[in-house]
């Protein structure tokens, strides 16, 4: 499996797992298919929305990891200093908690539906929690 649908609110995201560049999370993302949850904004890293995981634990340490996600770009942090969470980022994105700057696994990217990326981040941030699903395509 290589491709994904993300659904947020009534937006679809085609999406792409980096199975080359994070092959063990993306087994281990792919073992929890279909995910659903909700995003909320970020609070330090700019412009992404996450999903606080607190101690869930996908069994991954650092892979393909990376402080500046680009947009459309959804990383993993396996946790440690912070919890365990997932960012996606709409726009300018240096990933950090209130302990400093992190790192995640840069394990999809989005390729379709880029131009809405703006309008998640803005109900996100102005509306609140926004349901997430994440599917095989």
């Amino acid at each position: 499996m290589e491709k994904l649908k993300v659904t947020i609110d009534e937006m679809v995201f085609d999406a792409r797992l980096e199975l080359q560049a994070a092959p063990k999370t993306c087994a281990a993302f792919i073992e929890r298919l279909p995910f659903d949850s909700q995003v909320v904004h970020v609070r330090w890293s700019g412009e992404g929305v996450w999903i606080p995981l607190g101690d869930y634990d996908f069994g991954v340490g650092y892979e393909n990891h990376t402080s500046y996600p680009a947009p459309g770009q959804i990383i993993l942090y396996p946790g440690g200093i912070s919890e365990t969470e997932i960012l996606l980022a709409y726009g300018g994105v240096q990933f950090a908690s209130k302990m400093g700057q992190l790192a995640g696994n840069h394990f999809i990217t989005l390729t379709s539906g880029l131009e809405n990326l703006p309008e998640v981040g803005r109900r996100a941030l102005w509306q609140g929690a926004r349901k997430i699903r994440f599917e095989a395509a």
